[in-house]
């Protein structure tokens, strides 16, 4: 594989299975031993990113990622991109808002054979949190 063939897979990747949450993809373009190494799994990472795919489904729509930077070297894949969605469901432990957020986002993929092996994601959470939290009300004033 060239980097060029991995940065599309990557690409790939990012749209069929981030924004458009395609079961088919996640058997397509994962290895049967891929790994995500940010996210508690179960042994089988497969099944652990179609129930993330199922968790956030529930809970976000309209999601869009706009590839920022991409660089590739060797067989990685390192994307740092900015993700959007609007949460219209519980999400994280936060009840359905209707607020959209926007945050940056870093994925690492690392690829044999044509297939993504591990995966890697660091994202801000604490931007998220806050977008997503509904504004403060103001106090009212006896009289």
């Amino acid at each position: 594989m060239t980097i060029e063939s991995n940065k599309a897979l990557v690409r790939r990747f990012i749209d069929e299975i981030f924004v458009q949450g395609k079961f088919d993809s996640v058997d397509e373009l994962l290895a049967d031993d891929f790994v995500p190494h940010t996210w508690p799994h179960s042994g089988d990472g497969k099944s652990d990113l179609k129930a993330a795919i199922e968790r956030v489904g529930k809970g976000l729509t309209g999601a869009k990622f706009t590839i920022d930077d991409m660089i590739g070297e060797g067989d990685e894949v390192a994307v740092r991109l900015t993700a959007s969605a609007t949460q219209t469901g519980p999400f994280m432990g936060v009840p359905a808002s209707g607020r959209r957020y926007e945050i940056g986002e870093i994925h690492i993929f690392k690829i044999r054979d044509g297939k993504v092996t591990d995966h890697w994601h660091q994202f801000d959470a604490m931007g998220m949190m806050q977008q997503l939290k509904p504004p403060a009300e103001a106090p009212t004033t006896g009289g």
